[in-house]
């Protein structure tokens, strides 16, 4: 909501003035006061002298003595009272001089700042582009970006920009520190699968899983088969082509270094044409792991498959540098796939500041999901944090397995200068709170100088007990393997003095592999610029009157006593959630059968 936090005033010295005018303006009162003061008291102890000189009795003598002593008392009091009063004006115009003059030296200085950081980034800019260009260092920047197999090459070869702040997303001090080293395959037997085998202790487990996995990739064939028969909704494959519309970031984002993104005006064009909400439904893209993994018989690799999910979510991000808008309070956004794929999904807007969603996904082929994600971000000048909080369930009917996991910190760098690129870094540690099963995944962040492959993702499942199972690997914008894990040992110890584990394995599977994007995918969307930043205009103000209208209400209720409950959502209820013990909204129901029925009558006015 860009029309939450005021534009900076302008006229902070008027205000200061009009202040101290109000000031002076109150003392020439307190002034008059006082002369009347002085006036009636004179008066009053020139009658009170009288009456001390008429023959009174000698009691009424002494008490008008005491009168005449409290009178004068008051005089003094009155006087001292209105010099302390012009010496606390006088202060005040004399220190305000100096704030004044503090406040322009601090302007004066942030101006000054702001146009050496843009040089500064412009320069970095050049020396980057000239050492991807020196003849020593060709080679090996070549080699980081083609390990990815030519995969959006050009946004790996733009992102150059090491963060000084990269400590910011350093893995805890106990991450997982492992070497994979691929067991020799004839130390092992192989079932009639074309998966490897297991060790000769267990055969009859790895046989087990490599049927699960065959059947969890031959599934996935027969489903699309299926789906062919199905009436099928006609759905758009194209829609206009983006203008090629100039925005300089910079002009609009150097004011807003440390705020909040939620409180950053930002013109419309530079929004993608999808709310916040539509966003987090993409998480389920590839929910067809899910489906695989209900098929799972051992905990164990139905971690591996939530895990691979995990970090599907983040592979449709590698383009996405635009902000999707934020939701109005209230606003929905359904996914109804139930026909061709089994599932429904729900999203609300349970909170405005700080923004939040809640989120529902029912799948008849044997998982919910479930989460309430509250974006935390800051600008900081070179780069923009957004920090997902807030934890994610995926319940699986038959087998009771609860996995929670949470999402890691995104990262939009080159927003002074250069070509926007987005990054991942952080930990996700999923538990399976039924078995205690672990996966502790880690998004490694990117560095122009390290030879590792961009975007890469590692981690290890274990059980209960610490064991490690399998190992994970791959980028979250391209793919994820699993290797099962036949023996591991210690290895030697790093320059850190951690020893590392080696890990020795059957071949990776595959658990997932990012789908292709339609042909001119960078191009496919459109605003007519001035119409929306009408609209946008509009839908805020009309939000703006229902929230000042809310809050007349709340004092209104205060003053009379009562209690104001606030603003409750429609779809979702507020609960603690037994495993994690947070306040979260989780679906109540009613939505679904609404829509069937077509009756919308309770729904709030927001558009």
């Amino acid at each position: 909501d860009s029309g939450d936090e005021e534009p900076a005033s302008q006229s902070d010295k008027s205000e200061l003035h009009g202040t101290l005018k109000t000031l002076s303006s109150k003392l020439e009162d307190l002034s008059t006061c006082n002369d009347l003061i002085a006036k009636h008291g004179a008066a009053l102890q020139r009658s009170l002298s009288e009456l001390e000189n008429l023959k009174l009795p000698a009691e009424s003598g002494e008490k008008i003595k005491a009168v005449n002593e409290r009178a004068t008392l008051l005089r003094i009091t009155s006087n001292a009272m209105i010099n302390a009063c012009r010496d606390f004006l006088d202060l005040a115009e004399t220190h305000s001089r100096k704030w004044q003059r503090a406040l322009q030296y601090e302007r004066e200085q942030r101006i000054r700042l702001e146009e050496t950081i843009e040089q500064l980034a412009k320069q970095h800019n050049s020396l980057e582009r000239a050492c991807r260009g020196a003849p020593g260092l060709s080679s090996s920047s070549t080699g980081i970006a083609s390990t990815a197999k030519g995969s959006v090459q050009s946004a790996k070869g733009e992102a150059s920009d090491e963060d000084e702040e990269t400590e910011y997303f350093d893995a805890m001090e106990d991450a997982p520190a492992f070497i994979t080293v691929t067991a020799d395959p004839k130390h092992h037997r192989r079932s009639g699968s074309n998966l490897s085998g297991a060790s000769e202790g267990h055969p009859e487990d790895w046989n087990l899983e490599d049927s699960v996995f065959e059947s969890s990739n031959q599934s996935s064939y027969n489903e699309s088969t299926c789906k062919d028969l199905l009436p099928k909704k006609r759905r758009r494959t194209r829609i206009p082509d983006k203008p090629n519309y100039s925005l300089n970031l910079w002009s609009i984002m150097k004011n807003c270094i440390g705020k909040e993104l939620s409180k950053i005006p930002m013109p419309v064009n530079f929004n993608e044409p999808l709310s916040m909400l539509q966003r987090l439904t993409e998480d389920l893209e590839y929910h067809e792991l899910l489906d695989k993994a209900v098929k799972c018989e051992s905990s164990m690799e139905q971690m591996c498959f939530v895990a691979a999910f995990s970090v599907s979510s983040y592979s449709t991000t590698v383009h996405r540098t635009a902000k999707p808008f934020n939701p109005l309070l209230g606003e929905t956004y359904e996914l109804d796939r139930l026909e061709e794929f089994g599932f429904r999904s729900l999203c609300e807007q349970v909170s405005h500041h700080p923004p939040a969603a809640a989120h529902h996904v029912y799948s008849r082929r044997g998982w919910t999901l479930w989460q309430e994600i509250t974006i935390a971000s800051k600008f900081r000048g070179k780069y923009l944090s957004i920090m997902p909080l807030g934890a994610i369930h995926l319940e699986f009917h038959s087998s009771g397995n609860h996995y929670v996991w949470r999402k890691v910190t995104s990262t939009v760098h080159n927003i002074i200068v250069g070509k926007l690129w987005i990054d991942q870094s952080g930990e996700i540690e999923i538990v399976n709170h039924k078995s205690k099963d672990k996966c502790q995944l880690k998004f490694t962040p990117y560095s122009y100088f390290s030879r590792d492959v961009p975007r890469k993702v590692t981690g290890v499942v274990s059980d209960a007990d610490g064991k490690a199972h399998y190992v994970m690997s791959g980028t979250w914008d391209e793919k994820m393997e699993c290797s099962k894990i036949v023996q591991s040992s210690h290895g030697s110890t790093s320059m850190e003095g951690k020893q590392k584990t080696v890990y020795q394995t059957l071949s990776p599977k595959v658990l997932w592999k990012k789908y292709p994007l339609p042909e001119n995918a960078e191009n496919m969307y459109f605003f007519s610029w001035d119409e929306a930043n009408v609209e946008k205009q509009r839908l805020e103000e009309k939000q703006r009157a229902v929230r000042r209208r809310r809050e007349a209400e709340a004092v209104e209720a205060l003053e009379e006593g009562k209690d104001y409950e606030g603003y409750i959502p429609l779809w979702f209820e507020r609960k603690v959630d037994t495993v994690t013990g947070e306040l979260i909204c989780v679906y109540k129901g009613g939505y679904w059968e609404a829509k069937d029925k077509q009756d919308w009558s309770t729904c709030p006015d927001i558009f």
